[in-house]
């Protein structure tokens, strides 16, 4: 076959695999709310008053951020919930911090610290954590966030009026994105524009399509949606908890929305670029199940999806360049619509082969590690490879 017929025929899958999502990207997104706006500036209207929310803290040695994160979760605008924080055998002073903040003032009558001393088998830290919670909450809502959040505060009472009005069953609101250094950005701009094209937000809220959104940061799900999904039992080994929580909810026919919110919460995800890939590299051989055959194909994927472009409308040759290029624009307006959101410019585009590279590189990483180690190692915590396949969702 002439290389010019090659070009053509891959420049052509590209050319129509971005700008189809662009298209779509440019109609369905403006359809996400944005509860930041003055109209959701209001106090949850239901008959009983302001439902109650039950704010649940996970936390493995996280000294650094958990203060912060429960004093602000204290200064909340809404007056009634509660928040239980679940010390998940820190070996530093999380556990101390968590405390003293619950005797202070401020925190007695609001404010709950559960310790774990031990992890029962069959569980996930974290998973494990969070249903110990959920068996204490006394809420309406639940809230399952992290230790590292920052809240301003009208965000839950913002979600909350969001979530009744809307009759949403599960609330996921985007954070916005901490980044004081150039990797940072360039990784999160990827990682974005993938999250876009992979995941499509704006379909979430439709009962027909299969896309489904959870957030760490934010997962807002009623109480007795949670009980009918079997709860964090259910999720009892899934690396990719709060992805799954939102699958299954989904999947079980119930409501979903996600939403942004500018800086209600906030969060800084990691420092640099090869902190976000150490992040990355306990859970993306989880995003394709542990399989290594999956594994391998996403990685030539990705190259062609997301370096072919560049490569193309260098390689080829007159009008064959023209199917890459419109492959080119189609994504540098996706990065373009998305520093609308965020505080990534417009220029991380022409960075989009290092940060490929890079994600390349972190999924071959990540399914290394988990075969050397047999498992992943996460905050301390060795998870064997062979229960974790089996408690997939």
């Amino acid at each position: 076959m002439h290389w010019q017929t090659v070009h053509w025929i891959a420049g052509g899958i590209l050319a129509l695999a971005w700008f189809s999502r662009i298209v779509e990207a440019a109609f369905g997104m403006p359809r996400i709310a944005d509860i930041a706006r003055p109209e959701w500036d209001r106090t949850p209207a239901t008959p009983n008053g302001e439902p109650r929310v039950s704010i649940i803290v996970p936390a493995r040695n996280e000294e650094e951020h958990i203060r912060e994160t429960l004093i602000q979760l204290l200064g909340l605008d809404y007056s009634n919930y509660e928040i239980i924080a679940v010390n998940d055998r820190s070996t530093d002073h999380t556990g101390q911090i968590m405390d003293e903040i619950a005797a202070s003032p401020q925190g007695h009558c609001r404010l709950k610290a559960i310790h774990i001393a031990e992890l029962p088998a069959g569980w996930l830290g974290k998973t494990h954590a969070m249903w110990t919670a959920g068996q204490q909450a006394s809420g309406d809502w639940l809230l399952f966030t992290d230790a590292d959040v920052r809240f301003k505060p009208d965000s839950v009472r913002r979600a909350i009026a969001y979530a009744e009005a809307e009759r949403a069953d599960h609330v996921i609101l985007f954070p916005r994105m901490i980044m004081k250094r150039p990797g940072e950005r360039m990784m999160i701009a990827f990682f974005q524009a993938l999250f876009v094209f992979g995941h499509r937000p704006w379909k979430v809220a439709d009962p027909k399509a299969r896309d489904h959104m959870g957030v760490g940061a934010f997962n807002l799900v009623r109480r007795s949606v949670y009980d009918a999904i079997g709860t964090y039992r259910a999720l009892r080994m899934e690396v990719l908890d709060d992805m799954k929580l939102g699958k299954v909810v989904k999947n079980a026919g119930f409501a979903q929305r996600n939403v942004f919110g500018e800086d209600l919460i906030s969060l800084r995800w990691a420092k640099g670029a090869f902190g976000i890939v150490n992040n990355l590299t306990k859970n993306f051989f989880a995003v394709l199940s542990f399989q290594w055959p999956r594994t391998v194909a996403c990685i030539v994927g990705l190259g062609f999806l997301n370096l072919g472009p560049f490569l193309g409308v260098w390689m080829a040759h007159g009008w064959a360049r023209v199917p890459y290029a419109v492959a080119l624009a189609s994504l540098f307006l996706i990065y373009y619509g998305m520093s609308s959101r965020s505080a990534v410019p417009a220029y991380h585009f022409f960075l989009h082969p290092v940060s490929t590279s890079l994600f390349m590189y972190t999924l071959l990483r990540s399914m290394i590690h988990t075969f050397s180690n047999d498992g992943i190692v996460w905050r301390g915590t060795k998870y064997p490879l062979e229960e974790l396949r089996k408690g997939l969702v």
